[in-house]
């Protein structure tokens, strides 16, 4: 069976926090150019699959698989995992004092670009990057000039986050809950942010973690997943986002087989 390059291969994956099982065999796959939503109540393993994906340490992997095309992820250090091109918008990003954003995204896409091969960029490089896909994204440039998420509104956050995944150029994105927080004008300023960087990236995967409908109003799915008790418990076509609407979570709650694509 071919193994598709760019394709986020999750098997089976379990893991716990402080010896309390939260995933209970995950089995996933996100493709190059596609949007996969995941949906699901509170407690159901969604942020904790966003931060085993990218290795944070709080979180111990049992057993099951990911890999990136033939790379065997877990294996890989968070870091690592980001220069492969795998990248987490946080849901609750933190706030470094004394550290400009433009002066974080250069020490960002330096190391990107040497784990990739390729020069590193001048300065005017730099700049002219930097204000190519912040005019993608309609932010103004005195934006950079603040420290990194220090004072800034939940929606300046989310923003930030956005304009990190422009600059870093990622295969495969995981949104986690980044809508959590925004007034509608935010949200869709936000939203048409992701859809432009897929409209000028049109390989770019995403796995878009979420609550709620509204953000998927603006960023449309290809497919959408439902996580329940931490599996995936439901998957199938956008339509699916109105039933989950209309009646919740309650009649997947008698699931016994889970559904995964």
């Amino acid at each position: 069976m071919e193994v598709m390059k760019d394709a986020l291969i999750i098997k089976d994956l379990k893991a716990s926090v402080e010896e309390k099982r939260i995933l209970q065999g995950v089995t996933l796959e996100v493709e190059p150019g596609k949007v996969h939503a995941l949906m699901g109540p509170n407690g159901a393993g969604k942020s904790t699959l966003g931060n085993v994906l990218m290795g944070h340490p709080k979180y111990q992997v049992t057993s099951g698989s990911v890999k990136f095309g033939t790379k065997n992820v877990l294996k890989m250090s968070p870091d690592e995992r980001a220069k492969l091109g795998i990248f987490l918008a946080f849901q609750y990003p933190q706030s470094v004092a004394g550290l400009t954003l433009s002066g974080f995204l250069k020490q960002a896409v330096d190391a990107v670009h040497e784990a990739r091969g390729a020069k590193k960029l001048t300065v005017m490089q730099f700049k002219n990057l930097l204000e190519e896909k912040m005019a993608l994204l309609k932010v103004e440039m005195k934006f950079t000039e603040r420290y990194l998420n220090d004072g800034f509104s939940g929606g300046e956050k989310k923003r930030a986050e956005i304009l990190q995944m422009a600059m870093l150029e990622p295969k495969i994105a995981i949104l986690d809950e980044t809508d959590s927080g925004l007034d509608i004008d935010a949200l869709k300023t936000v939203s048409q942010g992701v859809n432009a960087l897929k409209k000028d990236n049109p390989t770019l995967g995403v796995l878009l973690i979420t609550h709620y409908q509204r953000i998927l109003n603006y960023v449309k799915p290809d497919f959408v997943h439902v996580m329940l008790n931490g599996r995936i418990a439901q998957s199938g076509p956008p339509e699916l986002v109105r039933k989950l609407e209309a009646e919740g979570y309650d009649w997947l709650k008698e699931t016994k087989k889970p559904a995964g694509r």
